[in-house]
């Protein structure tokens, strides 16, 4: 009987030893259930905050698009009505074949005119009398 109870005993330290190990197990293993679950929880939380951060960089970037594009439709628009170089050099050279400076108004022909005739009626002499033009 003491070798009945002996081995009984062992089998019962065994099985003891054999679920005190299966526990330590199961608890390792709940301990690093439990550090993937924060990781995992952190690694969303950082995921999450670099996606909406990405979203605010992209609606930027999109407002600062548009913006450019309006700016480039404005020029646009100005260049569009601004004068070309060539037609600047067309004006140019109308302007200059017009030259509103260099006309004389009838005023000064007519003292251009008076002048001229006085300074013939000057170099003529008396016997030869022409008529002048004007009565």
């Amino acid at each position: 009987m003491a070798g009945e109870q002996f081995h009984g005993e062992q089998i019962s330290y065994e099985l003891a030893l054999k679920f005190r190990d299966l526990e330590q197990g199961q608890k390792l293993t709940k301990e690093r259930l439990l550090l993937i679950g924060q990781n995992l929880i952190e690694s969303q939380e950082k995921n999450n905050n670099e996606i909406t951060e990405l979203k605010t960089k992209v609606q930027e970037l999109e407002t600062d698009l548009k913006r450019a594009q309006d700016i480039i439709s404005a020029m646009s628009e100005e260049i569009s009505k601004s004068a070309r170089k060539e037609e600047i050099a067309i004006l140019e050279r109308q302007f200059k074949m017009f030259e509103p400076l260099k006309f004389a108004r009838i005023q000064d022909i007519e003292k251009i005119i008076d002048k001229k005739i006085k300074s013939e009626k000057e170099e003529e002499p008396e016997g030869h009398k022409f008529w002048s033009g004007k009565l």
